[in-house]
């Protein structure tokens, strides 16, 4: 889970494995698996970031990190 801002600046937590795609019209629309689009605040570059980060402790947690090295 990623947190984010819309554009009136609430926070809200959005499930990284569901984000399909991610545009910029000019605002930072984000398109979910289910068909839901969502505008917030951060850039691409920012919500893409926050996903590697995201994964990246899932895969510390998990031990597949060490794995991988």
């Amino acid at each position: 889970m990623i947190k984010l801002k819309t554009l009136h600046n609430s926070t809200i937590v959005i499930n990284a494995d569901l984000i399909e795609r991610i545009e910029n019209v000019p605002e930072t629309m984000i398109t979910l698996t289910n068909g839901k689009k969502v505008m917030v605040a951060e850039s691409a570059d920012e919500i893409i970031e926050k996903v590697i980060h995201y994964k990246g402790r899932i895969l510390k947690i998990s031990g597949a990190a060490e794995e991988v090295v």
